[in-house]
């Protein structure tokens, strides 16, 4: 029996609503605020991730190095890459790994706008 139900992965940033918007345009959904800190996008098929203001914020290092590691990453999927990577660069990703090994390796590498990164796979 599990002890606890998942409910969302939360991100540190340094402007909620900015990032919140960020992932709203990649994913859909809708971005509702709690407070001045925090933002919620609830995305279609019922997930939902959070955005939690963090003075001070530090991007995580991609790949790791030091000692400030990626922290984590999330994975999405698309249907078409260029499409995808063309669209998510125009929104203020920036890329980390575009070597997908001409398609062998079904990934490319990117940061949204708070320096999170997050993998485009198909």
């Amino acid at each position: 029996m599990a002890i606890a139900a998942y409910t969302l992965v939360a991100l540190d940033c340094p402007d909620p609503v900015a990032l919140a918007g960020f992932y709203a345009k990649v994913l859909g959904g809708q971005v509702s605020r709690y407070d001045d800190d925090w933002y919620d996008l609830y995305v279609p098929g019922g997930a939902r991730l959070a955005f939690q203001r963090a003075p001070g914020h530090r991007p995580p290092d991609w790949p790791q190095a030091g000692n400030n590691s990626q922290q984590l990453h999330l994975d999405f999927d698309v249907t078409d890459i260029e499409a995808a990577q063309r669209d998510v660069l125009a929104l203020g990703a920036k890329p980390l790994d575009l070597d997908d090994q001409d398609g062998r390796r079904r990934f490319r590498v990117y940061a949204d706008p708070a320096g999170h990164p997050f993998c485009l796979c198909w």
